[in-house]
């Protein structure tokens, strides 16, 4: 039985400010740092052995990452990193609060930012200080991949390439693979894993820090897909994530 297990990182310091993230580079918060560790304890408790994970070249992540097999003790597994696993990037948008985006704008504009299929938000300028080309880590990577602004439909076509490739040849030479990494990515793989629809997978949270485990046979086939933890613990934080942008 080969395993693939998804982990979101944990609260972010603009998750707990229910700001848009995007690319920008924001650490974990306390709290992000406790539920990533519980995570890795969690994981352990239930005899899951990774043998290789991925990640992306974003810190929360990375830190997510770092937590989880410290409390595993598999610090010492390798990981592998890249920017096809970063976030959907967020455009102009990204620092501005949820909640008074969607005063602005309206709920639905922003679910359509947020969480759409294929509407990107405004894009952010070339020479916009928070554009990735002004950013080191993505210096080998050309002007025409680098996003000013995503729709989950763009995250999945720079993130697929990377899936298909590198994580599948994994997942064939190893029994447990796992990726750290964020919402819009990883919904990305979960779409392609599970077949979901354009509108079906618009609806559909990750929670912050939870194992999310799929199962194949061994000719990769899936044949079950769980989260790990307290069923209304997880209920609620997915809750939690499909509410960030309605105005109170």
């Amino acid at each position: 039985m080969k395993k693939l297990i998804l982990v979101r990182h944990g609260e972010s310091q603009w998750n707990k400010l229910n700001l848009f993230t995007g690319w920008t580079d924001v650490d974990l918060t306390e709290a992000g740092i406790k539920e990533a560790y519980e995570a890795g304890k969690l994981l352990k408790s239930e005899g899951y052995k990774p043998e290789i994970c991925f990640t992306s070249y974003l810190k929360r992540a990375v830190k997510t990452l770092n937590e989880i097999l410290d409390a595993m003790d598999m610090d010492w597994l390798p990981v592998e990193k890249s920017w096809r696993l970063n976030e959907k990037s967020y455009g102009a948008i990204q620092g501005l609060n949820k909640v008074e985006t969607a005063e602005k704008y309206g709920d639905a504009q922003v679910k359509l930012w947020r969480r759409s299929f294929d509407v990107q938000p405004p894009a952010l300028a070339i020479d916009d200080p928070r554009s990735p080309r002004r950013d080191a880590r993505y210096a080998e990577v050309s002007d025409k991949e680098l996003p000013l602004t995503e729709s989950l439909k763009d995250t999945i076509a720079r993130l697929m390439p990377y899936y298909q490739g590198r994580i599948r040849q994994a997942m064939e030479e190893h029994e447990t693979v796992m990726i750290v990494a964020h919402g819009n990515s990883l919904r990305g793989i979960v779409k392609e894993l599970k077949g979901m629809g354009n509108d079906e997978i618009t609806e559909f949270n990750i929670p912050t820090a939870v194992p999310y485990i799929f199962e194949f046979d061994d000719q990769m086939k899936l044949q079950k897909d769980f989260y790990l933890g307290d069923p209304e613990v997880i209920r609620k934080k997915i809750e939690g994530v499909a509410n960030q942008a309605k105005k109170k």
